[in-house]
This record gives C-alpha cells, sequence and structure tokens, in this order.
C-alpha cells in the first residue's frame, strides 16, 4: 500500500483532484461578473464586514486580523476601477483578535465593533471609535478566560445608543449603554436549539427595526427571532416561509418590510405583519468562493461583503452587487 502512494499513478491522481476546484476558482476569477463589482487592493487575506458610510462616500471595512480600514470612493468613479483600503484602526491593547461585525452610529459619529478571540472564545469586547478622528471613545469588555466561553459576532445600536452584541457561542445578546456601560445581557431557552450540530454557530446577524425592536438571526437552526426590547425583551420565534434561512451571517434591513440575510446564498425576506413571519423572496449567490459574509445598502442597492481575498502579493477583495431571483 505504501508503494502505491508513491507511485506515478497516486501522483497523478493527486494533481487532477486537487487542480479541480483550482480550475473551477480560476474561471469563477477571469469570468465576466454579471452584476456590479467593487474590487478593492486590502493589506489582509480576511474582512468579514463592511457598511457603506454614505456621508463620507466610503465602505468601512472590518479586519479579522484586528483594525478598521476605508475605502473611498470617490465621485468620478468608474465601473472597473480597483480601490484602495486605508487602515484606520489598529489596537495594539486588542493583538490577536478579530474584528467582526460593526455597525455606524450616524448620530454620535461613531461605529460600534464587535471584538473576539475566534479560536478560543476567552475574550470578548465592544469597541467604539469616533468616525472623524478614529480615536477610541470605549471598550467594554464582555467576556474572559474567567467567564464561560463567548464570541461577541455582531452588534447593532437603538435610537437611544444602547448597542446590543450577538454571543454567537453562549446564545445571548449583552446590552451595552451609550457611554459603554454593560448593562444586562439578553437570555432565552428559545435561542438554543436542541440538537447538538444546530448548536456550532447560534446568535450572528442583528438588525434594530424602527418600529423599535430587534431581529437576530440563529446562523447553524436558520431561526430569526424577534425581540421586543420595549416589552421586557420579549422573544418571539419569526414564521418563515417559503426556504430557510440556515447558515444566515450579517444582516441589513433593505426597507421595515424587507431584510437581507447574508450567505451561501444570501436571502430577502419579505414581511407584511411587523415581522410577526416572514417570507423569501428571492436569492442572491454573490461570489460563491469567497464567502458572503456581510450585507450593506449603498444608494438602494445591496452589496455583499466577501470574506476571502485572493491574489498575491496585493489581496483584492469584492464587494458585489445583489441581484435576487426567485
Amino acid at each position: 500500500m505504501a508503494s502505491f502512494f508513491c507511485s506515478t499513478k497516486f501522483l497523478l491522481i493527486l494533481f487532477f483532484v486537487s487542480a479541480i476546484p483550482i480550475a473551477f476558482i480560476i474561471h469563477l476569477e477571469t469570468s465576466s461578473p454579471t452584476t456590479h463589482v467593487y474590487h478593492y487592493h486590502s493589506t489582509g487575506w480576511f474582512r468579514e464586514c463592511s457598511k457603506w458610510d454614505a456621508a463620507n462616500r466610503r465602505f468601512i471595512v472590518s479586519f479579522f486580523e484586528g483594525g478598521l480600514g476605508v475605502i473611498p470612493v470617490e465621485a468620478d468613479y468608474s465601473p472597473g476601477d480597483v480601490l484602495q483600503e486605508i487602515p484606520v484602526v489598529k489596537d495594539a491593547d486588542l493583538t490577536g483578535n478579530a474584528s467582526l461585525g460593526f455597525t455606524i452610529d450616524r448620530e454620535r459619529n461613531r461605529v460600534l465593533v464587535a471584538v473576539a478571540d475566534v479560536l478560543g472564545n476567552r475574550y470578548s469586547a465592544l469597541a467604539a471609535y469616533d468616525l472623524t478622528s478614529w480615536n477610541r471613545v470605549f471598550l467594554t469588555k464582555l467576556s474572559g478566560p474567567e467567564d464561560e466561553k463567548a464570541f461577541a459576532d455582531d452588534v447593532v445600536v437603538d435610537t437611544e445608543g444602547n448597542a446590543y452584541i450577538t454571543d454567537a457561542k453562549a446564545d445571548k445578546i449583552w446590552k451595552v449603554g451609550a457611554n459603554g456601560e454593560l448593562k444586562y445581557t439578553i437570555k432565552n431557552p428559545i435561542f438554543t436549539p436542541k440538537e447538538w450540530y444546530n448548536k456550532l454557530v447560534g446568535l450572528n446577524g442583528i438588525v434594530y427595526h424602527p418600529n423599535g425592536y430587534l431581529l437576530v438571526a440563529h446562523t447553524f437552526s436558520g431561526n430569526l427571532f424577534k425581540i421586543e426590547i420595549a416589552k421586557g425583551d420579549e422573544v418571539k420565534l419569526v414564521k418563515i416561509d417559503n426556504g430557510s434561512l440556515k447558515f444566515g451571517d450579517g444582516m441589513e434591513l433593505l426597507s421595515p418590510t424587507k431584510l437581507v440575510v447574508a450567505g451561501n446564498p444570501t436571502r430577502l425576506v419579505e414581511s407584511s405583519d411587523d415581522w410577526e413571519s416572514g417570507t423569501i423572496v428571492g436569492k442572491a449567490k454573490g461570489a460563491i468562493h469567497r464567502l458572503s459574509t456581510a450585507a450593506t445598502v449603498k444608494e438602494g442597492t445591496v452589496y455583499l461583503n466577501h470574506m476571502i481575498g485572493l491574489g498575491y502579493p496585493r489581496k483584492k477583495h469584492v464587494l458585489v452587487e445583489a441581484v435576487f431571483s426567485a
């Protein structure tokens, strides 16, 4: 048997098997895109989340290796131009932790970022940065080595400046006040599925609805929850028709009745009853080999953030326009 693994036949089989996915990726990369794509050169391989900052005509991106960057889009931008990522945040005291989901708090001119120890799940925090100076406004520790394992994954802010951060490991939501004070955690048995395999990645994408409640996605179970924060954090399971939200990641409201759930594929969900229920009305693939992880809305158009950058020595990332089909 050992001689087989050293044989020419085995080496040829190994070559062809490994060449298939490489050839597929090359085909996808060299094919003409069917929708608009923003390309940008980056300093890193992995970019977890992107949001359009309309007031400053730029995308903001979070670094899986920790930190934030901006991608200016000038008024004379032409499709096909390759944009440039500019690092703006790199905290030495957070080295070893990833910057993950984030939200723009326009009223307070700041961005709030979920920070986590991805591999060990021994540290989670919420960091706030000024959108002009990029100075850190506060850093709130959510969990540490002395606590249960946790994974701060995504964050949203309400009209009063309170932040809500999902814990993808322990299925809870931290609430942090406008000045960075940790208020309490939202826990509910309904968050945790019964099956062990649906517990691998828990509460993830989160949005604040203008009617005053939260919508939260559970990645592996595909559940969507509505949390009435004005009613004692009452939790309801949103009934989803015409498919599942399984493996959903970051979310973005396209309108009060339309929700984008990023993933592979990304799904467009519509509700006519204030999110007591919802129906999947469309799907978009994005660049499937780059892994869609978040969505943002620029001038009414949905763009999908993709985790993986390609190219050497200059890594190139993409933000792909999502076109939904039934």
